[in-house]
């Protein structure tokens, strides 16, 4: 029997103990929905923030030759960080230049045409080929009579008729040279000389800025986070020397759950607050049109189900104080935005 008393008596109590605990969660639970209504017009999100990272590489192979910045340096848009060996591309111009030169002389000798020396030169041939002609015509004529008298044989009458017909065929090729002479080049030959050109110009603009991308230049104003390569590396194109972090276009990440969406809007001013005491303005820059789940670990299925919005505050004047994932308070006060 007292066995059995004591089990009463422990059952009693345990069932006290949870009458007791599930009063004090009622009343906690209250207590939590009673300050969030309370406090309606004002919102704190935690936060994460973002800083935008670039990964600096040469679009050309080649020799690392020198880099001049070390981790943690700050450098300005369009500093040089990095250079790569230039003789090669410093030969590639000249050879594209080269081929420049001599392809725009020989269109400039196209389109100028035939000189006029070149011309008389040619009609000076034609006289001498004509004169050439009547004299073998004579030749031949003194042959033929005196093969008729039978005092010349008929071998030297056929050498007088072939030198003939060569003085002919002479002139006639001396003649269509004089004509084409006068013609000038035809247009299919410009054209095709200056499209060479063009390649060859465009050969050129290639090489020349392979020499520029033979140095690397900072995007934007950053700090250096880390140094990938060293001096004598030989790098592919694309090839991670550098990784800049961005000063610019610091942003904050965070969440708001469905029930706050409605007191949210672009343009909305912000107070970042970071846990050593920094305090930053920013505004609502980005609402996502997309639902997500709670990006956290949580133990309960209950949270596991709760849907957010992700956020985008942009922070005006960033300084050092704001590094990439540092934890932040963003406080958002709705009513006050609406009022102003």
């Amino acid at each position: 029997m007292q066995a059995v008393k004591r089990i009463i008596v422990a059952a009693s109590a345990l069932l006290v103990l949870a009458g007791a605990a599930g009063l004090g969660w009622k009343y906690l639970d209250w207590k939590y929905e009673g300050d969030l209504h309370e406090d309606h017009d004002r919102l704190e999100l935690l936060g994460n923030v973002d800083v935008r990272q670039v990964n600096l590489a040469f679009k050309v192979p080649g020799r690392i030759a020198a880099l001049t910045q070390e981790e943690g340096d700050a450098v300005a848009a369009g500093q040089v960080v990095a250079s790569l060996e230039r003789d090669d591309f410093d030969d590639e111009v000249r050879l594209a230049q080269a081929r420049v030169e001599r392809q725009a002389a020989a269109l400039a000798a196209l389109e100028a045409g035939t000189r006029s020396a070149e011309i008389d030169q040619v009609r000076a041939l034609v006289a001498q080929r004509r004169a050439a002609l009547r004299l073998a015509q004579a030749t031949l004529d003194r042959q033929q009579a005196l093969a008729a008298r039978n005092v010349a044989s008929h071998q030297i009458h056929d050498e007088a008729q072939a030198r003939l017909d060569e003085a002919r065929a002479q002139l006639r090729a001396t003649m269509k040279t004089l004509e084409l002479a006068e013609a000038g080049p035809r247009r299919e030959d410009i054209d095709q000389a200056r499209a060479q050109l063009n390649a060859d110009l465009a050969a050129l603009s290639l090489a020349q800025r392979r020499l520029t991308d033979a140095t690397l230049i900072a995007p934007n104003d950053g700090v250096i986070l880390t140094r990938v390569r060293e001096p004598g590396a030989i790098v592919a194109p694309g090839e991670t020397i550098y990784t800049l972090t961005l000063t610019s276009s610091v942003w904050v990440r965070t969440y708001v759950s469905e029930p706050e969406l409605g007191h949210v809007r672009p343009g909305m001013p912000a107070e970042i607050r970071t846990d050593s005491g920094g305090v930053y303005r920013g505004q609502v820059g980005f609402i996502s049109p997309r639902a997500e789940f709670t990006p956290k670990t949580v133990e309960t299925r209950e949270l596991r189900t709760s849907l957010v919005y992700r956020l985008r505050v942009i922070v005006e004047d960033p300084d050092d104080g704001l590094r990439q994932g540092m934890p932040v308070t963003v406080i958002l006060q709705p009513n006050q935005e609406a009022e102003s």
